[in-house]
């Protein structure tokens, strides 16, 4: 995004920029400064381009112009902690709401409320306009969601962050409770909301999301003479829940040719949830989708799938999903491997390497949430 702007802005007008992406995601660009942070976990080079970005917008005049920039990962990226909460109170948390199960806009309503920049934060400390513009990793697409809004009113509020602490059973570091308690008890400002004052003079605009890339997909498929039937952009939950559901369409399909007929491909996006059951496991959301879809299959011939977060990383690992196919259960049985067992373990990325069926893209610098593929073919 920094590079295409870059390349349309006018070579004679003022330009001042920085890009934050996540460790060996940038490239090479002129005019605006490209920094790397840690990702999904948050570190201090994130804290200190956050604050950077955040004196920049404060310092611009009224005549002046904020572009924002803004996709999925600018939730981690973006790591500047409300005063009082220190960086590492906020990758303890952080730590803790991923691997609880807990749903992205369950995790951004905390964000929001420990962050100095995120929940409209950003834009409420400019004096110029601002215009956002968006690439959604988000189901719905509310730019409140994306990267935790930065340029956008939040409607959640600190009671909405402490419920979600409390849902998920997780206890916070000293300082982010009392931060929480503090904003209870309104001793702390909430986030900017809907109707504010600072908003007045902002617009969020989606300018790419999930849907489009399926669409793009089933347009692809169709070209290959193979249907197919796009499940929608919005499909969450718990991965091997999820998993268990398609399995049960791809069944239908195959028995009874319903609701559609082979060759399809079902399509679907949106983010699923993995909670982690025990210490040790590797793998993310996509290839626990994956390897929980194997085991729900069996021994159903001719059906192949792919799953992967488009931004090249499935959740913490180097990959960006993983493959399966209609051998996938033989060949796992042939090398020892028990794909239920791993499943339990949460441990989908070293069933899946072990195969080489892992799907390694490296960085697409793109990010429009999660991709899911099941060709059913005759």
């Amino acid at each position: 995004m920094a590079l295409a702007v870059e390349r349309h802005w006018p070579a004679d007008f003022p330009l001042y920029g920085m890009a934050l992406t996540r460790y060996g995601h940038g490239l090479r660009t002129e005019r605006i400064r490209v920094i790397e942070a840690a990702h999904p976990i948050p570190d201090q080079a994130g804290g200190d381009a956050a604050a950077e970005m955040l004196a920049a917008a404060r310092a611009l005049r009224p005549n002046g112009l904020l572009l924002a920039l803004l996709s999925g990962g600018g939730s981690a990226l973006l790591a500047l902690p409300a005063p009082g909460v220190t960086l590492a109170d906020l990758r303890a948390v952080t730590r803790d709401l991923l691997a609880s199960g807990a749903g992205i806009q369950e995790i951004n309503a905390v964000r929001k409320h420990l962050s100095a920049v995120h929940g409209g934060r950003l834009a409420a400390a400019c004096r110029a306009p601002v215009l956002a513009l968006i690439v959604s990793d988000v189901t719905g697409d509310d730019p409140t969601h994306v990267a935790s809004g930065p340029c956008a009113p939040d409607p959640s509020s600190y009671q909405d962050a402490v419920d979600v602490l409390n849902r998920y059973d997780i206890k916070p570091p000293r300082a982010v409770l009392e931060h929480l308690v503090a904003g209870l008890r309104g001793e702390v400002a909430e986030t900017p909301k809907p109707g504010d004052p600072p908003f007045a003079q902002v617009e969020n605009r989606v300018i790419a999301s999930a849907h489009r890339s399926l669409e793009a997909a089933a347009a692809f498929f169709r070209s290959q003479g193979i249907e197919a039937a796009i499940l929608g952009d919005s499909i969450t939950g718990e991965a091997r829940d999820v998993a268990r559901g398609m399995a049960g369409l791809v069944r239908e399909v195959r028995r009874h040719g319903a609701p559609f007929r082979p060759p399809v491909a079902l399509i679907s996006g949106g983010e699923c949830t993995v909670t982690v059951r025990q210490a040790g496991g590797r793998g993310g959301r996509c290839a626990e989708f994956l390897l929980a879809l194997a085991h729900a299959l069996g021994d159903l011939s001719a059906v192949h799938a792919v799953a992967a977060d488009t931004d090249g990383i499935d959740g913490s690992e180097d990959n960006a999903g993983a493959l399966l196919s209609p051998d996938t259960l033989e060949r796992a049985a042939a090398l020892g491997l028990d794909a239920r067992k791993l499943l339990l373990a949460n441990d989908s990325y070293g069933f899946f390497a072990a195969l080489g069926d892992l799907l390694l893209t490296g960085p697409t610098r793109t990010n429009v949430n999660d991709f899911r593929a099941v060709l059913i073919l005759p």
